[in-house]
């Protein structure tokens, strides 16, 4: 790679400082990329590498509306992981990457491309292990004690009963971070964890909205009127005005913009309050 490794060692200032104190902080982290990313609020976003399509459109959905305020923090595995990055980077977000083998191996390596285009966007990239070191069967709670460490709260979409997406979620309660979880479909093993999350005091999570509430304290602001710099917003609510309500399908054929940026503008539309989601997934502009 051409981004060199920043070593950030735990007695220096640019070292994150909720990381700092848990109880097993790592003593060195090696970067890659943007290490001012430690000073913002950041957010975990986390679940099963075999996710379900519903899996998929829930990470799609809801994490543009938390990288409109947190940057977002994942394991830069496959499935969940892999979502969330890729959604945050598509909104404009800012992502951190954390690995469980050496700073300079990405594995899957499927995910090498994603891990090179959260660096060129301005992303963080991060290990406390050195080098080529492949990932062996601890590195990979090692590592979530740092994503969830890292992180005011964390997210879990999608994962069996027996998962490292429960293991992070354990980790962030021992460290004292807020738990999360999207509730799925009863028949499927990969609802079985975030269930039971819930039932034992996780926070449901159906949108964004359900996370923002709870850290209203932070400065994370509702715009009270539409920016007249974002043409996206404004083609969607003239599509809006002129169709009546609609969902997402339908939006983005009416606007001619992706996917990605049509859900991403949705989560933030809704977030300020230009819009409504319905029953079925369906849009409505706000009275």
């Amino acid at each position: 790679m051409d981004y060199p490794v920043i070593k950030v060692e735990r007695t220096s200032k640019a070292y994150p400082k909720l990381l700092k104190h848990i109880s097993d902080p790592p003593e060195v982290l090696y970067c890659r990329g943007n290490i001012a990313l430690f000073k913002t609020e950041c957010f975990a976003v986390v679940g099963t590498r075999s996710m379900t399509p519903y899996g998929r459109e829930a990470a799609q959905q809801i994490v543009p509306g938390l990288a409109r305020h947190f940057t977002i923090v994942s394991g830069l595995a496959l499935g969940i992981d892999a979502v969330a990055h890729r959604a945050t980077l598509d909104c404009g977000g800012k992502t951190i990457a954390i690995l469980g083998s050496g700073i300079d191996t990405i594995t899957p390596e499927t995910n090498r491309r994603l891990g090179l285009d959260i660096l060129k966007n301005n992303g963080l990239i991060i290990s406390e292990h050195p080098g080529k070191k492949p990932a062996g069967k601890q590195s990979f709670p090692e590592r979530n004690r740092i994503i969830s460490g890292l992180s005011k709260g964390v997210l879990i979409i999608e994962a069996d009963e027996k998962s490292g997406s429960l293991i992070t979620a354990r980790l962030a309660g021992e460290q004292n971070r807020d738990v999360f979880a999207v509730p799925g479909n009863i028949f499927s093993s990969k609802s079985m964890g975030p269930h039971k999350l819930i039932r034992t005091g996780a926070k449901l999570v159906a949108s964004a909205h359900d996370v923002l509430d709870d850290y209203s304290k932070l400065p994370l602001a509702k715009s009270s009127r539409l920016s007249t710099i974002d043409p996206t917003h404004a083609t969607i609510l003239a599509v809006l005005e002129e169709h009546g309500p609609l969902n997402i399908d339908a939006i983005i054929e009416e606007s001619k913009f992706g996917a990605s940026e049509v859900m991403g503008a949705l989560a933030l539309m809704e977030i300020q309050g230009h819009i409504k989601q319905m029953a079925g997934g369906i849009f409505r502009k706000s009275e």
